[in-house]
């Protein structure tokens, strides 16, 4: 079985010897990298399936090398997880805009971070598989965009091309969050009226038209909105 490389780029010796010590424990390779410069460069040069980055850093920052990552065809597809102090919600949501996918915040426990980091790491696979797929069906829930419709436990729906649009592209990235502004520029058409909060308004409307699956679609307070493909366990996600 293949032992994922995971590459950390953390300042704090005592957060970053945590963190080695936890993923080394679950079997995966890991890579340490103190400074910004150095973690870009170790990030190009080890190509990891996943990156644990820090916002505050020495040299480039976290965002900028998030951005930098997402904006080169060759790491633009490594899965990042932020590591971000309390109280930097703006920072999360300018990180998870420019293609982070997931953060956890100091304090944490590092059986949490190492949950996420086997989370996303799944979701990459599982987006490997569905990708940009004209069909996918997970449970009760059916997507054919070829044929623009929508099934939940065999009954048809009626969405409007922006409601597919969105849906679609949600179910395509299970897990991942999504700010408004990133849904609104690659779901919302041109020809649409922009507004604020306008992207709440569709959301809304795709809940309530797929009822016993509303739960599907998850909002992060403060960030945006996420396609969960896991079991219903309450119908809360939408508050």
């Amino acid at each position: 079985m293949k032992r994922e490389t995971i590459v950390i780029v953390e300042d704090e010796t005592d957060i970053l010897d945590v963190i080695e010590y936890n993923l080394v424990r679950e079997g995966y390779r890991v890579r340490t990298f103190r400074g910004g410069e150095d973690g870009f460069d170790g990030i190009r040069r080890h190509a990891p399936d996943l990156v644990v980055l820090d916002l505050m850093l020495p040299g480039i920052d976290g965002l900028e090398i998030c951005r930098r990552l997402k904006q080169d065809p060759v790491t633009a597809g490594i899965p990042i997880i932020m590591v971000t102090a309390k109280g930097e919600e703006a920072d999360v949501v300018l990180g998870l805009g420019v293609g982070a996918d997931d953060y956890v915040t100091k304090p944490f426990s590092p059986k949490e971070l190492v949950a996420r980091v086997g989370a996303v790491l799944r979701r990459g696979q599982l987006r490997e598989q569905v990708g940009k797929a004209e069909r996918i069906s997970i449970d009760g829930l059916s997507i054919d965009v070829t044929r623009h419709e929508v099934k939940v436990d065999g009954e048809r729906l009626t969405l409007t091309a922006t409601e597919m649009r969105l849906l679609h592209f949600l179910a395509s990235h299970p897990g991942r969050v999504f700010t408004r502004d990133h849904l609104l520029s690659r779901v919302i058409g041109e020809d649409a009226v922009v507004l604020d909060r306008n992207i709440d308004v569709h959301i809304g409307a795709l809940r309530k038209k797929l009822g016993s699956q509303r739960h599907r679609i998850e909002t992060v307070r403060g960030v945006g909105y996420r396609f969960s493909d896991a079991a219903a366990t309450a119908s809360s996600s939408d508050t």
